[in-house]
């Protein structure tokens, strides 16, 4: 059993004396994992970085082993983001999130092409954080849990569209909330994709789609927490608007 294509490294831990067991992520094979020979070594190690572009090689006896790839370098995204602490928290809860949710050779070709889109955007830090949120969007609506922001769920029309139902993920409209407005998630207009934002309406509009991934997403993979690096970002963003 053999394929070939590009992906992006979600991860990457010693195996044995010299080996490591990579995990990408892939337009055509999905969320992958498999040993490099050599890959903890001087010559491998520094291009195992989470984030870096790779032509993959992989071959198996079988198709249900773990196999064995080889690797070559496309590109590092690593200089991007070392010298920038938003960036590099960025890098790491995107390749999180990335192993979190998707499951072992799932093929998700419209996330993937999205998600190496954002990674290339890594150190335009003005850009970040909105296209950041964009992609998480794309990551809830490919894996089922897509936010429906087309039109008031109550009244049916998509004018002044102000909140999010915590339970359907649909849009709700000033007049339709009505004394529910409390219990409502909000809907910043970056959300409905309307030009630029700042970093406090992208921090708040992560509250909203936070929910899902929390009371939704991870729910359903049997209430396993959302990674860690996820909050390190928003905390990394957080400090970035409280000291503009």
């Amino acid at each position: 059993m053999e394929w070939r294509d590009q992906g992006v490294l979600l991860s990457a831990r010693p195996h044995g004396e010299s080996a490591a067991i990579i995990e990408v992520f892939t337009p055509e094979y999905g969320r992958h994992l498999g040993v490099v020979r050599g890959g903890s070594g001087r010559k491998l190690a520094p291009i195992l970085q989470p984030g870096a572009q790779l032509d993959l090689a992989w071959r198996a006896r079988l198709e249900d082993h773990m196999g064995s790839f080889t690797v070559e370098p496309v590109r590092s995204r690593a200089a991007q983001s070392m010298s920038d602490r938003l960036a590099l928290a960025g890098l790491n809860a995107v390749t999180a999130l990335l192993s979190f949710c998707l499951a072992e050779r799932e093929t998700h070709r419209t996330l993937y092409h999205r998600s190496a889109q954002l990674l290339d955007l890594l150190g335009q830090s003005d850009l970040w954080p909105l296209a950041y949120l964009h992609w998480e969007m794309q990551l809830l609506d490919s894996l089922g849990f897509g936010l429906d922001l087309s039109a008031c769920a109550a009244t049916g029309s998509d004018h002044d569209l102000v909140y999010v139902s915590p339970r359907s993920g649909r849009a709700v409209s000033k007049v339709g909330a009505g004394d529910w407005a409390s219990r409502l998630l909000p809907l910043p207009p970056c959300m409905l994709g309307r030009g630029d934002a700042t970093d406090a309406e992208v921090a708040l509009a992560l509250d909203t789609t936070g929910h899902f991934l929390h009371h939704h997403l991870a729910e359903d993979m049997l209430h396993k927490p959302v990674p860690g690096a996820r909050a390190r970002f928003l905390n990394q963003l957080s400090r970035r608007i409280n000291s503009d």
